[in-house]
């Protein structure tokens, strides 16, 4: 991290506190509070990146900070990716596309001892990852931190291991590899119940457990409905040349606006296709058949179609620097 911080911060870390997605009761009201957090982490900051999963909140959020960026002279940080080995192929080719066409940074976060691992074995997912094979970061993690007494756990993304390895050790690397002071990330407070405490400054400050940073957190009063109403009405319409000024929300590839394809929307296909997270191409599954915007967003769970081992342990590994 730079050296003096958190002292050269002037941030309210308490900003947020108590509030629901219900306090920001219009999309313009909220867009307006996404907009002034995103320009006093982009200001305050010396060494920001944005956490980048190629999912429609990460991207919502990477487009207020390229539209702040600009407006007010700033830079646009790095995007952090944290390629744990289990993405949709889609996922990689999405997020390839558009850092070129938006001329970003990736930083490709990986566990490269357990990703090394794996390759020299032949190992596909679910099979099992002898813990006494990895090197001494790695079993510190999971025999000290984790807890964890097995002799091996299954080379999976959505288990408390697998998770922990794969994700957050990979990005707290990274974290102290660029000497990252501020993520700013794309979480909601309706995402799920663990979430629902954040604040739009979060201090991750125990060098016991992480290299000390601050979590920057522009969409948190963003429900899932509203997120892809500021797609459809204000960043499709703001990127893409020839969509209407207005706003147009499609009911599927076949009903995009004339000249205009699925690949010049910046939004995942697999969200066409029905999927409405993202996590994971072996534990994840297509929500419905119709589009991710159409389905019944109040009425069901948006990660209903994720392995559950991983969100009934969020709360200890959001205490481990899980996002």
């Amino acid at each position: 991290m730079p050296e003096g911080f958190p002292d050269y911060l002037d941030v309210d870390y308490e900003d947020g506190d108590g509030e629901h997605p219900e306090d920001y009761p219009t999309l313009d009201a909220k867009i307006e509070k996404a907009i002034d957090v995103t320009r006093r982490g982009l200001e305050q900051y010396e060494n920001p990146a944005v956490m980048w999963t190629g999912g429609k909140d990460s991207t919502l959020t990477l487009y207020f900070i390229k539209e702040v960026a600009e407006e007010f002279d700033l830079e646009v940080p790095p995007a952090v990716f944290i390629d744990h080995y289990q993405h949709f192929d889609e996922i990689h080719e999405f997020v390839e596309k558009w850092a070129d066409e938006w001329d970003l940074e990736v930083i490709y976060a990986r566990n490269d001892d357990v990703g090394e691992y794996v390759d020299s074995r032949g190992l596909e997912p679910g099979d099992d990852i002898e813990i006494s094979e990895l090197n001494e970061q790695n079993r510190h993690h999971v025999r000290d931190l984790l807890e964890y007494e097995d002799d091996t756990f299954p080379f999976l993304l959505d288990t408390y291991v697998g998770n922990h390895l794969l994700k957050t050790v990979a990005l707290n690397n990274t974290l102290e590899e660029y000497d990252i002071d501020g993520v700013i990330s794309g979480v909601r407070w309706d995402e799920q119940e663990a979430r629902a405490d954040e604040t739009f400054f979060s201090p991750r400050h125990d060098p016991d457990i992480y290299p000390p940073h601050d979590r920057i957190q522009p969409i948190l009063q963003f429900d899932e409905p509203a997120v892809w109403d500021a797609f459809w009405y204000v960043v499709v319409p703001e990127t893409v040349e020839g969509y209407p000024e207005e706003g147009y929300v499609p009911e599927g590839y076949d009903d995009l606006p004339e000249g205009i394809s699925q690949e010049d929307i910046p939004i995942s296909p697999k969200y066409f296709e029905g999927f409405r997270s993202l996590g994971s191409e072996i534990s994840t599954q297509k929500a419905e058949e119709e589009p991710a915007w159409l389905q019944d967003l109040d009425g069901t769970t948006e990660r209903a179609g994720r392995a559950q081992d991983k969100e009934d342990l969020m709360e200890r590994l959001r205490d481990l620097g899980y996002m």
